[in-house]
């Protein structure tokens, strides 16, 4: 049995709490957050070096706020525990950076939540896209204003959710990306984008994403050499679009095993401490996103 931790009990983290209790191996031993003054049936600790000393750990999940998370994963990284660490890895790309040399210096397995990838439409749509040529990708993601959010702005917020699904959905790098973004109601950071990219391949890709909108949208489209998949990220389904002439095309509902998500992650990150073969995002994807997000700023 899997002895973890979790760092940070605000929305991710009490989402984190909620799914820990359904993966099978892990026992949740310790919760660490200084200003949660809620009711838990596990013990909460308020400081986490304390933690640390007290606790008999093999993992931490740290859900704490971005800019926290490079001195939550060093302390953690000092006793050894393997990590997976909310997206994105580190406010910029220089602490995503420590963090990585850190890890294979000690040894360490690290897993970034970008959650998406574990999205079950997701998860069909990169089975159905194994034996396709991938022509392009537009991403759309809005959302009402999170008041919640305050340390990071849209780009470090969804979009790097977006980047990585581009690199995972069609295994190739990118290339070249132009960013513009703006501020209209958020008190620091940009709150809507467009993100334009270059793939390898000449695989075109674009990402429109706000915090303007008066509701939530999650949809990605792919377009193939002989069809078009379109995924719907929240009501997790996908339809195939092929056999197309000058008035119509076939439709076709794929079959997508419904799941939570984070519970699938978390199961993944499980599966990656035992030595098997992991679909998460690593250090390296994280940083490959912060980079590509700061090189366009």
């Amino acid at each position: 049995m899997l002895k973890f931790a979790l760092i940070g009990l605000g929305v991710m983290g009490k989402n984190h709490y909620r799914a820990l209790q359904n993966v099978a191996g892990v026992q949740i031993a310790a919760l660490c957050d200084p200003f949660c003054k809620e009711n838990f049936a596990h013990k909460i600790y308020t400081d986490l070096d304390e933690m640390l000393e007290s606790e008999n750990l093999d993992a931490a999940v740290i859900a704490t706020p971005t800019s926290l998370h490079k001195e939550a994963a060093l302390k953690c990284m000092q006793k050894g525990l393997n990590l997976l660490i909310e997206k994105p890895v580190c406010a910029n790309a220089a602490d995503a950076q420590i963090l990585l040399e850190e890890a294979k210096r000690r040894d360490i397995k690290v897993a970034v939540g970008h959650v998406e990838r574990f999205n079950p439409a997701i998860v069909a749509l990169k089975k159905e896209l194994e034996n396709e040529e991938i022509y392009s990708v537009q991403i759309t993601r809005n959302a009402p204003f999170p008041q919640r959010i305050t340390d990071v702005g849209i780009l470090a917020d969804l979009a790097v959710h977006d980047i990585d699904l581009i690199r995972f959905l069609s295994g190739k790098e990118i290339k070249s990306a132009d960013i513009k973004s703006s501020r209209k109601i958020h008190a620091k950071f940009e709150d809507n984008a467009v993100l334009s990219f270059e793939l390898e391949g000449e695989i075109t890709a674009l990402i429109a994403t706000s915090w303007l909108a008066h509701r939530r949208k999650r949809m990605v489209e792919v377009a193939c050499k002989g069809a078009v998949y379109e995924a719907d990220l929240l009501n997790q389904s996908l339809v195939k679009f092929s056999e197309f002439d000058a008035s119509a095309c076939k439709m076709q509902n794929i079959f997508v095993k419904r799941t939570d998500p984070l519970t699938s992650e978390l199961e993944d990150f499980v599966r990656l401490l035992s030595g098997e073969q992991s679909s998460g995002a690593s250090i390296e994807d994280s940083l490959k996103t912060l980079k590509i997000i700061e090189s366009a700023s």
